[in-house]
């Protein structure tokens, strides 16, 4: 089997030498969540230095992601370009490419993936309602300003409540991409085994037709019935998991339940961070490979993929318990 020393294991290295080791045309679907390239969130970027960063100091020490640069999009486009490219060789043709971004850098990334030769099929929207708000007020510039108090006060409260151009996110996008097929669609599926999309996949509390926006938090009766995915539990991320961006589970589920066919399928993930997108695929029964330069995030990767065999209860979803309870119930009112 192509690639056999990667399969079903999540390999400490650099995603761009990694990939060059992968095989031409082995891949059905790529699933990642890529180094954003915000503020001090690069391809070389230090976990513990963005952890542990004095945040006290206004506008020198902000947060990770606040600080607004134009060369951060310039960076992350040449960047992601080799990686789209190198993604490219190694999918099968009609293979997908579903990568995570920040709205302000979409366009970087969805322009990279676009120029490494991939159709851009459409944008995926991840919905939620808790986010930090990164806009910034500017009373500490007025209160260096060389005036007087009064004029300061005065200042201050006519810009009351107006802050930088950065309100609170509610959403990620997801571009979904795909490698060219080889002759129709009809034809790519029945060589491949991958190019067309399994709408047999629900969604929503109501069963609908597979949308392309979702969330995993109840929001309210008309996006829950058409958009609700299962609900993360507590202990699915796990306690010893200390990754800043862990996704849930049942968007990479979804994913991978829209788009890929085969048995043998592999489903491949060059920043697998704490390894979602791999215990996705082992939950489907999928083959995965997973790539980190992070030798912590392996290692919590591998033992998140563990406990897939010795605990899945923990990776049972709220909403499969409300369904087995319901139909528990229901049992119970046939057989009085």
């Amino acid at each position: 089997m192509k690639n056999s020393k990667f399969l079903n294991n999540i390999i400490c290295s650099d995603a761009l030498e990694l990939l060059s080791q992968i095989e031409n045309d082995s891949i059905d679907v790529v699933l990642t969540d890529p180094p954003y390239f915000l503020d001090k969130l690069d391809n070389n970027w230090d976990y513990d230095e963005v952890s542990n960063q004095n945040n006290q100091q206004v506008v020198t020490s902000l947060p990770a992601g606040m600080k607004f640069d134009r060369e951060q999009g310039r960076k992350f486009y040449t960047w992601y370009l080799k990686i789209s490219e190198e993604i490219f060789r190694v999918l099968k043709p009609g293979g997908f490419f579903f990568s995570f971004s920040s709205p302000r850098l979409y366009h970087r990334m969805a322009s990279a993936i676009d120029d490494a030769g991939f159709e851009i099929r459409d944008s995926f929207m991840w919905l939620y309602t808790q986010n930090q708000a990164k806009a910034m007020g500017v009373d500490h510039f007025i209160n260096k300003m060389n005036a007087d108090e009064k004029d300061k006060e005065e200042i201050k409260e006519k810009l009351s409540g107006w802050k930088t151009p950065q309100i609170k996110s509610c959403f990620e996008p997801i571009a979904m991409a795909q490698k060219p097929t080889s002759q129709t669609y009809l034809n790519n599926m029945l060589k491949y085994e991958v190019g067309l999309f399994n709408t047999n996949v629900r969604i929503g509390d109501d069963n609908m037709y597979p949308a392309n926006v979702f969330t995993v938090e109840s929001i309210n009766e008309l996006i829950d019935k058409t958009f609700l995915l299962p609900k993360p539990t507590k202990k699915e991320k796990g306690e010893y998991n200390d990754h800043k961006t862990v996704k849930p589970l049942a968007i990479c589920e979804y994913l991978i339940k829209l788009s890929v066919f085969s048995k043998n399928a592999v489903v491949l993930d060059p920043f697998v961070g704490s390894g979602t997108t791999a215990m996705a695929a082992k939950k489907l029964g999928k083959n995965y490979i997973g790539i980190d330069v992070n030798e912590k995030y392996v290692k919590i990767s591998e033992k998140r993929l563990r406990e897939i065999d010795e605990k899945p209860d923990l990776f049972i979803t709220v909403m499969d318990i409300e369904k087995r309870e319901k139909r528990s119930f229901q049992e119970q009112l046939q057989i009085a």
